[in-house]
């Protein structure tokens, strides 16, 4: 296979300005690498139930929660092989498992609680999540821009940008333009360290010197409060 399947790591978020992007990447030049395929488009669709269950715990922060969404890199027909991806959360570390399905097998798998056509692990594990959570469906199209760092001495610390972070509602295909609300002003870009262990110390020199914080942010759960949730309660704005 040339992907991961499963993940064991911490993601520790934080926003920066594009003047502190900038400044990062020049520091980066000696430790990191970018990926080799540039900045790619990363469309999700993420799958809750009638009531939103699943985001509505999330917000919560619980010790223990999960998510379940597919995944594509790029525009895909209904044939084309996308990500299915089981993500949990439990004590800041984060646990994914992913397997790979044509789009549209996918989304009807999911959709109504049709047991995988696979057989392995990772799928028996999606399989009980949708049997346990019963009426799964398609809720928020999330895209964003992503630019990828990989370290140049540790192979599991890794840097990531996302801009033009976008959600819909409406138009649950990986075949469809890109489109929809952006949750972020323009001149803020998410900064993602994904590690499975420590920072090195010539980040957190920087992240201290730049006086720049991790924060808790969701992507999914913004799209949730700024649209889905206000909709729902007739414009409340408070979770």
């Amino acid at each position: 296979m040339g992907f991961e399947t499963v993940f064991k790591r911490y993601e520790l978020k934080y926003f920066l300005t594009k003047e502190q992007q900038q400044n990062l990447l020049d520091l980066m030049k000696s430790y990191m690498y970018p990926d080799k395929y540039g900045r790619t488009t990363i469309r999700n669709i993420y799958f809750d139930t009638d009531d939103y269950r699943l985001i509505r715990r999330s917000i919560e922060k619980p010790v223990y929660k999960e998510k379940l969404r597919i995944r594509s890199y790029k525009k895909a027909n209904d044939d084309e092989p996308v990500f299915i991806e089981l993500k949990k959360k439990f004590k800041h570390i984060v646990y994914k498992r992913r397997l790979t399905l044509p789009q549209l097998t996918a989304i009807n798998c999911l959709s109504n609680n049709i047991p995988l056509p696979v057989s392995t692990q990772i799928a028996d594990e999606i399989n009980y999540f949708c049997s346990y959570y019963g009426n799964l469906h398609p809720v928020v199209f999330l895209s964003y821009e992503r630019d990828a760092y990989y370290s140049v001495e540790r192979h599991d610390f890794r840097i990531t940008f996302d801009e033009n972070i976008l959600f819909r509602c409406e138009n649950f295909s990986f075949n469809s333009e890109i489109y929809g609300t952006p949750i972020l002003p323009d001149n803020l870009v998410l900064m993602e360290i994904k590690t499975a262990g420590g920072i090195p110390l010539w980040m957190t020199d920087w992240l201290t010197t730049n006086k720049v914080f991790r924060t808790s942010f969701s992507k999914y759960g913004t799209a949730y409060q700024q649209s889905i949730f206000k909709k729902n309660k007739g414009g409340t704005k408070n979770a």
